[in-house]
């Protein structure tokens, strides 16, 4: 069986972060433009793969002076590095509906690997017919890992930055429509 390819439907989805602010805070975040898509192969979600690409410079706190500075060449440098992006290399399965997901995260022209740790939350034919398939997923990182150092120390200790940033998603996609017939 050929794997069949399932487009991310941005409206239905969302990529966010966290990050501690001045050590005892945290700031949430978004990247509001993104695309990617999902090769499934039957119900065996072991042998799929996804791809994402982000637009680094739809990042979103809330905070328009914050997201600029987070556009700036202090962190993700987006007149530079444009895109962050991630690649799966292989999935496991971990439990009932759950999997690692192994891949190459890019973010400010460094690759790392990392690990989403995923829920499957099911498969569906939407009231149009299209047929949807639905994740959650999480992991941390490490931003100094990815050459994102910048940070200020505060006066009672600590720093402005937290280095541990938690990303989850929520991921809806959609089967292709040229394989929405064959499905």
């Amino acid at each position: 069986m050929a794997p069949q390819t399932w487009q991310i439907d941005t409206t239905h989805s969302s990529i966010n972060f966290t990050v501690r602010h001045m050590v005892v805070a945290k700031v949430h975040g978004r990247f509001g433009q993104f695309s990617g898509e999902l090769k499934l192969n039957g119900e065996d979600l072991t042998t799929g793969s996804v791809e994402v690409e982000m637009d680094a410079a739809s990042i979103h706190t809330g905070v328009e002076a914050r997201d600029n500075h987070l556009r700036s060449a202090d962190f993700f440098d987006v007149a530079n590095f444009p895109k962050l992006s991630f690649r799966s290399r292989r999935v496991e399965k971990a439990g009932q509906e759950r999997y690692r997901v192994v891949g190459d995260l890019t973010i400010h022209g460094v690759t790392r690997e990392v690990t989403l740790d995923t829920e499957f939350l099911g498969k569906v034919k939407d009231p149009f017919g299209a047929e949807r398939v639905a994740f959650s997923a999480s992991t941390s990182i490490e931003r100094k890992d990815f050459g994102l150092t910048w940070n200020k120390a505060v006066e009672t200790g600590g720093v402005l930055v937290g280095e541990r940033v938690d990303i989850s998603l929520d991921v809806q996609a959609v089967l292709a429509a040229s394989q929405q017939q064959a499905a």
